[in-house]
């Protein structure tokens, strides 16, 4: 199985619900939300645009650069813990999910720099 397919798919439809998660947050919560939860939910979405994105690159880059697999995994991890945890403070209007959002920045800040150490490396076609 081509793990670099799975990552390339992941991204993509992270990046699609980040859309899709934007625009309810205009047009769904606008007007049930106050300005306060809506600019978190916002930030929550911000990243998660973010997020897809470093891992989309990540993905089309893996045959050139040796990005660990952890590297991904902490992205994706962060990206949950991040953005998940203040979409759902929005939500269920519960402000301790908050204290949950700071591990997820620690996971993305762990996985960044995982994968750019893994960038350092560059992947030569064998020789023959």
């Amino acid at each position: 199985m081509d793990h670099r397919l799975t990552w390339l798919r992941l991204s993509m439809v992270s990046l699609a619900l980040a859309i899709v998660l934007g625009a309810f947050g205009v047009h769904g919560l606008e007007s049930h939300v106050t300005a306060a939860r809506l600019a978190t939910w916002q930030t929550a979405q911000y990243y998660h645009v973010i997020v897809s994105i470093i891992l989309l690159i990540l993905a089309v880059a893996s045959d050139r650069w040796q990005v660990p697999r952890w590297s991904l995994r902490l992205l994706v991890a962060g990206g949950l813990l991040f953005s998940g945890s203040l979409y759902v403070l929005v939500l269920a209007d519960q402000s301790w999910l908050g204290a949950i959002t700071p591990l997820g920045g620690m996971f993305l800040i762990a996985g960044l720099f995982l994968a750019a150490i893994g960038c350092c490396r560059i992947n030569h076609p064998p020789s023959q």
